[in-house]
């Protein structure tokens, strides 16, 4: 007799739908790649405007249960036990539906899929108080938050927003702790944040889990003359560590550039009072917000940048940029858990100053910037399958 198929109810921020930034990306892969796997998937987040789904849309073996999205105050926040990212997803419509959900008691397994679902965990240990009787446990983690949120708020220049971050990254550290104190299973973006939980929970079942990819990839690529003099930095920029990064590099590479005579180009969503305000300043940088397609502006530059001094964890535009083959320039410490060496498939440096110097310095050296790029598509070619993703999750709700 064949198995039935586990059923897991997968809690997560919001409908994952159109995929712009990391979080959308990996919560939209692990959830399809487990659905690959076999198993009937049921998915509980907000609704988003752009995205076509309705509450109680089923895709094959994946139903989606999503509540209205609710503006928030960010003062409600403040006076909230819970983090930002988790008070604004917990909102009445999202509490009514996990009810009714946890109500039906046939889950296999229950998926916290990042800080942001937090809150569920009371309702759900209350539903199931004997640890005995209750589904499998799975928390699966964007990043290691508690020290993201503490790196993010020493980051940050201005004494009373500092002081709010702090606040709220205490708050985010309470309700992670919480999470791996209870799950069955912890999921670590990359292998540097595994180590930061097993240093306080070492018992703890744990796994990497990286993200899959499944885009466009470039099979040959040759850079030479013809291409623009120009640098990009694809993302989305709606999340503070994003903006704070930018600005920072912008600050630093804006009049290099433009003393010689290159281009900087920054391609992704923000509010637009931010992009205003670095277009203001900036002479030979352009950015062009929102953009339909990414990968027309990709073909048209010679490197990718990764400025990232804080934010942490595992950046899914590091996979783009490798398989459309753009030679990547970074700072250290900012491409975890990829398979990358310096000076042969990516260029790293210290600070900002020497990352615009270093993009600089190689813009015109075609020979390094093809043999980046080459290397490291080879270096990452079959090491980001989504299906073996799903396989993993899938063992673990089934109990192997």
């Amino acid at each position: 007799m064949t198995a039935a198929a586990p059923r897991c109810l997968w809690l997560t921020l919001a409908d994952p739908e159109p995929r712009f930034n990391g979080q959308f990306l990996y919560s939209g892969g692990l959830i399809d790649a487990l659905a690959g796997a076999g198993a009937e998937v049921e998915v509980l987040g907000l609704s988003r405007l752009e995205s076509p789904r309705r509450c109680g849309d089923r895709e094959g073996n994946v139903a989606w249960w999503l509540a209205e999205t609710q503006v928030l105050s960010h003062w409600g926040s403040l006076r909230s036990a819970l983090p930002h990212t988790a008070y604004r997803c917990a909102t009445p419509g999202m509490h009514g539906l996990l009810d009714e959900l946890l109500a039906r008691q046939d889950w296999d397994g229950i998926v916290f899929d990042g800080i942001s679902v937090g809150w569920a965990l009371g309702p759900v240990l209350r539903r199931y108080p004997d640890p005995r009787r209750r589904p499998r446990l799975i928390y699966v983690s964007h990043n290691h938050e508690e020290s993201l949120r503490s790196s993010i708020a020493d980051n940050q220049q201005r004494f009373l927003k500092r002081q709010a971050i702090r606040l709220d990254a205490y708050k985010v550290a309470r309700v992670e702790r919480q999470l791996v104190d209870h799950v069955d299973l912890v999921t670590a973006i990359t292998a540097e944040d595994l180590d930061l939980y097993r240093r306080r929970r070492p018992e703890r079942a744990m796994t990497v889990l990286t993200p899959g990819y499944a885009g466009r990839r470039v099979p040959w690529r040759r850079i030479g003359p013809p291409l623009p003099r120009r640098a990009i930095i694809v993302g989305s920029f709606d999340w503070i560590a994003k903006r704070m990064n930018l600005e920072e590099f912008v600050t630093a590479a804006d009049r290099r550039f433009a003393a010689a005579g290159a281009e900087l180009q920054v391609i992704g969503s923000a509010e637009e009072s931010f992009l205003q305000s670095l277009r203001d300043r900036a002479k030979a940088t352009q950015l062009t917000g929102t953009v339909p397609e990414v990968t027309g502006f990709m073909d048209q530059a010679r490197i990718a940048i990764v400025p990232e001094r804080s934010g942490g964890g595992f950046k899914l535009k590091v996979l783009e940029y490798v398989f459309n083959r753009l030679p990547i320039f970074a700072l250290e410490g900012s491409v975890a858990g990829m398979p990358l060496r310096h000076g042969e498939s990516i260029m790293l440096f210290p600070d900002h100053d020497a990352l615009a110097e270093g993009i600089l310095a190689a813009m015109d050296d075609l020979d390094l910037l093809n043999h980046l790029q080459e290397n490291a598509f080879a270096a990452c070619r079959d090491a980001f399958d989504w299906a073996r993703r799903g396989e993993v999750l899938y063992g673990a709700l089934a109990g192997r």
